[in-house]
């Protein structure tokens, strides 16, 4: 079987569903070649998990990339490309997002701008700077056919930004988030129809309501579960996928 992808890029791989993400990917019968795991402070408390992984395999490299920074986006790009000696990065997982549950009364207006930054603005900046080096791999692959095996970007999202379905989940009107997820779909959606022909493919996942920090414990998905359905997702993922919605099982989700 082959590797989903030679060279993969999770952000923020310190905790939760990153994590989890890393721990599988390294964990595959053939594992990726290259799993850049990013966070924002690796050589912190809370990097210690992901940096105790990367001292038992080879192919994980930790690298600290805060994607508000432009600066970090910049600089982590640089440092993947070296790593990579002259080849170009198959997958990007744009996974670093920040929560809210804020209601129209308790909502602030730094709260909103600091929703959009991290999970609309951040994912934009980090596409950006690694653009050239899913563009050099979408170019050389040996496949012309869209796939993560190819070049692609995968931007986790969440079905609370679905105005179709998103109210079956939480009643709650988590004004950040749902409006910043919401616009992190529709920027999706502009990857997806400006990169079709470099051969990038662009996908958006839901993956579930996961008990993680972010997710909290009342949440019914292990990060186990969702995971391995993510991957299992990803791996399936063609030309037919590009600018779609899906969750963690495969489903289409109304925008």
């Amino acid at each position: 079987m082959a590797p989903l992808a030679c060279s993969i890029l999770v952000t923020g791989s310190n905790r939760g569903i990153g994590l989890e993400l890393i721990q599988q990917l390294v964990e595959m019968a053939d594992p990726p070649e290259h799993i850049f795991a990013t966070c924002r402070a690796p050589a912190g408390p809370k990097g210690k998990t992901l940096n105790d992984l990367a001292s038992k395999h080879s192919n994980i490299h930790v690298i600290q990339l805060e994607v508000e920074d432009q600066s970090s986006v910049k600089a982590a790009a640089s440092m993947v490309g070296s790593l990579l000696h002259g080849k170009g990065l198959n997958l990007l997982i744009n996974n670093a997002g920040v929560n809210s549950y804020a209601t129209l009364e308790t909502v602030e207006q730094q709260e909103m701008l600091s929703a959009f930054n991290t999970n609309v603005v951040g994912p934009i900046l980090v596409v950006k700077a690694f653009l050239p080096l899913l563009k050099k791999a979408a170019q050389e692959s040996a496949t012309k056919e869209m796939s993560c095996q190819r070049a692609a970007i995968i931007n986790l999202t969440s079905k609370l930004a679905s105005i179709g379905r998103g109210f079956e989940v939480m009643k709650g009107p988590m004004y950040p988030y749902r409006a910043s997820k919401a616009a992190l779909n529709m920027v999706t959606a502009c990857f997806a129809l400006e990169l079709k022909e470099e051969g990038i493919l662009s996908t958006l996942i839901h993956p579930g309501w996961v008990k993680t920090d972010m997710g909290t414990e009342q949440a019914p998905v292990t990060v186990q579960d969702s995971v391995r359905g993510i991957l299992n997702v990803l791996a399936n993922l063609s030309a037919a996928s590009n600018g779609a919605f899906l969750d963690w099982e495969g489903n289409t989700l109304p925008w």
